[in-house]
């Protein structure tokens, strides 16, 4: 049974106004801090509660015993769902606000006011320890899977926390490393995730991150956390600290920063309360921050006043479903001539099961993201209970936290026992120790005790399906030994039977690589700027992050974005793009036809892709914009309809300070991949004139190809009506000339007093 949700999200707003009127300067203080690990201060006399929050993603860790922040301590039994890795592989919006609504019944049932959690961090380099927890190399795909499960959560009355805003993409050096990066990478890649949750959901609270952007701390950031969350999103909940990244506490509720988690004693509170009183901070600064926290308080109530119960085993359903969903069929080569997956009734008959992973299931990453599952599906019992037999098993190798053992008569003992199978399933992955919140990874290899086995068993089997569990990408260049090899990710406490049912034919693998798979760890796009170095790491590589990097710079891969088989086969027809409006109103609305050309039922992810070859800075050669899931019967087609606005075409200008659409010829693609693209077709766009203001430091070509400004210029250098003759080397040359200094050469009279009055005459006007 489960309780009917407030998902009004209506507070008393005259009633918070009161109570900010009677509290003290103290009070505000003590207020906008929290009052130990995981719950917010109370104020008794005026009857504010204290309400508890408590780490998420993916399941909730509300500890029972003595607080900590790195999963340590014990927590009260929870459903553990597959982390983000794996749910950002399904690229199913339903799914994920169905998973959020999940979460959120559970949290209401423990009497929890926020759930921390999502995490919409880019993937920019696969070494990332934390990778696990977040979605994707892709913004729009983060921001979109980002924002269901915001949904789903808070339609049960509870609140959410996005994190970690902004630039958290790495966990060396985390708490003080400058991320430094320009705007524009900034409003294309690392901010739009942020923004989508933000605009489509309203999360409750916004966590900021521990680093520093550009040598400022994110806490004491307000270009950050006020003038872009706040006064161009429209954020209107409360900006909470992640757990000890304020550094300067004064100067972090100047900026935005709204509640520092966990409490320090009163400490920062007296530190806040003499700026305060000493007119180095407003209170009306203080004021703002206090009545968020107010106000988030109020937005519990309804729901911790009436918490309800959860039903397990459907969560743990759920979470089975979730599991499948996200796990990707990278490959799957016929044996015999059929594809080996699905396995067919008579295979279980000479089935044998190989490595630990089997009866030891890696299904959630480390550190402070870890839940005390309320069950735990192991693969190896999922497959003798499905198949009603003893599949046999051998451990093939030891991972660190499992049973002891030797690795030589492991595998010599697995080896054996392949001989007489007539398929082995190979449980492979990255032992628990490998990724980690609070460091990176060194590696993208899975360990060489593994990769031996699997060597060996090939050499006597040629039936060998690899089924992956890891929380971030490892490289395959193993995967010639192996006809079929399904990437699971981290599969959650039900990850076990999924991978039985998939094995099985029960259901069939839905997920889509929400990041490439590159063949070495030098491909990748930040190699060499990553981690950084001496408390700096450079974002060198630009926009060109994930497949941008990849497909734009053609550098091969293992494995695409966006790449995934089933159990069935789709094909795209009757494309068609119809450009609508011009430039900030422009859309392009695109339909096509999807069939499935298959023997089964099974879903496609059909991507959206968008190009602008002519744009006058570096672009991707191609960018995803839009994404559907389509499930569909066998001879089935459906038509899917998507609309691009102008954000889709647009790239960020930092000279204009604004998102610009320009004329031309873009390219609208779509596909099954980033590089399996099924149909594309070319729409041309009406963009806008894309002008800022003329200075002295504006060059000849920025003046020359104003509509105002040009022929005023070029008046000015003629004044007799016959302008000067220039050789191409010369206009090239002078091009990029700030026109300042051809007015200090004196050309034809024309000289900086002349430059002064030209100025004057287009103050304000744009230009290219």
């Amino acid at each position: 049974m489960t309780t009917t949700p407030d998902t009004t999200g209506a507070v008393d707003e005259a009633a918070i106004d009161r109570l900010l009127a009677q509290l003290t300067l103290e009070e505000k203080a003590a207020l906008t801090s929290g009052q130990d690990f995981w719950t917010t201060e109370p104020v008794d006399r005026l009857g504010v509660a204290s309400v508890m929050v408590t780490d998420g993603p993916h399941g909730l860790r509300k500890q029972t015993g003595a607080s900590d922040h790195l999963g340590i301590g014990s927590s009260v039994p929870a459903t553990c769902f597959p982390p983000a890795a794996a749910l950002g592989s399904t690229w199913d919006v339903d799914l994920l606000r169905r998973v959020g609504e999940a979460l959120g019944r559970e949290t209401r049932a423990n009497e929890v006011a926020v759930l921390l959690g999502p995490g919409v961090n880019i993937k920019r380099s696969p070494l990332c320890g934390r990778n696990f927890e977040y979605f994707s190399e892709d913004p729009a795909l983060a921001g979109d899977l980002g924002a269901a499960i915001v949904q789903g959560i808070q339609s049960q009355g509870v609140g959410t926390s996005l994190k970690h805003y902004a630039a958290n993409n790495q966990e060396t050096d985390r708490m003080r490393v400058s991320a430094d990066v320009d705007e524009r990478t900034l409003r294309e890649i690392y901010l739009p995730a942020f923004e989508r949750v933000v605009t489509q959901a309203q999360p409750w609270t916004v966590m900021c991150s521990y680093n520093r952007i550009n040598g400022t701390y994110a806490s004491e950031d307000h270009w950050l956390l006020t003038q872009v969350l706040r006064d161009e999103w429209g954020f209107e909940g409360l900006v909470v600290s992640d757990w000890g990244a304020v550094s300067n506490r004064v100067a972090a509720v100047a900026a935005g920063l709204d509640l520092e988690m966990p409490g320090t004693g009163g400490r920062t509170d007296a530190e806040v309360v003499a700026a305060v009183r000493e007119g180095r901070l407003e209170e009306s600064v203080l004021d703002i921050a206090a009545r968020r926290v107010l106000r988030m308080v109020a937005l519990s109530g309804p729901a911790l006043g009436d918490p309800g119960t959860f039903d397990v085993e459907t969560h743990h359903a759920l979470a089975r479903e979730a599991a499948a969903a996200g796990s990707v069929l990278l490959k799957n080569e016929p044996v015999g001539g059929a594809p080996l997956l699905p396995l067919r009734p008579g295979d279980s008959a000479g089935l044998l099961v190989v490595g630990e992973f089997a009866r030891t299931p890696r299904y959630q990453g480390a550190g402070s993201s870890q839940v005390n599952p309320t069950r735990l599906d192991d693969a190896l019992t999922a497959l003798r209970t499905a198949t009603g037999t003893d599949v046999p098993f051998e451990a093939g190798f030891t991972i660190t936290g499992g049973p002891a053992g030797d690795d030589d008569a492991l595998l010599a003992s697995a080896v054996e026992a392949a001989r007489s199978a007539g398929t082995v399933v190979l449980f492979l992955g990255l032992p628990a120790a490998d990724e980690s919140e609070g460091y990176d990874r060194t590696t993208l290899a899975l360990p060489a005790n593994q990769v031996s086995v699997l060597g060996a068993v090939a050499q006597v089997c040629e039936r060998v399906v690899v089924v992956l569990a890891n929380g971030s990408t490892v490289t395959v260049e193993w995967e010639a030994l192996a006809p079929a090899v399904l990437e699971t990710w981290l599969g959650g406490q039900a990850g076990g039977s999924a991978v039985a049912d998939m094995l099985l034919g029960t259901l069939a693998p839905a997920g889509r690589l929400a990041e490439t798979i590159p063949h070495r760890i030098e491909d990748t796009a930040a190699f060499g700027n990553f981690p950084g170095e001496l408390g700096h790491v450079r974002y060198g590589e630009g926009v060109l992050v994930g497949y941008r990097w990849y497909d734009t710079r053609d550098v091969a891969v293992a494995y695409p974005f966006g790449h995934g088989l089933g159990y069935t086969t789709f094909g795209y027809s009757d494309v068609q793009a119809t450009v609508r409006g011009e430039g900030p109103e422009a859309s392009v609305e695109v339909r096509l036809t999807v069939t499935n050309t298959g023997e089964r039922e099974g879903s496609e992810i059909v991507q959206v892709y968008v190009g602008d070859p002519q744009s006058s800075v570096l672009r991707p050669v191609r960018e995803l914009k839009a994404f559907r899931k389509v499930s569909l019967e066998a001879g089935a087609s459906q038509e899917v309809v998507v609309t691009l606005d102008a954000r889709d075409l647009s790239f960020w200008h930092p000279g204009l300070g604004r998102w610009v659409v320009e004329s031309g010829t873009f390219r609208v693609e779509v596909g099954a991949s980033s590089r399996d693209i099924r149909t594309a077709t070319d729409v041309e766009v009406t963009g806008e004139p894309l002008w800022g203001v003329l200075t002295p430091d504006s060059t000849y070509t920025e003046w020359t190809t104003h509509p105002v400004g040009g022929p005023l210029l070029q008046a000015a250098l003629a004044p007799e009506g016959e302008a000067p003759e220039v050789d191409e080397t010369l206009a090239s040359m002078m091009g990029d000339m700030p026109v300042r200094v051809l007015a200090g050469f004196g050309l034809a009279g024309f000289d900086l007093d002349s430059l002064d009055a030209l100025v004057t005459e287009v103050g304000g006007i744009p230009v290219a």
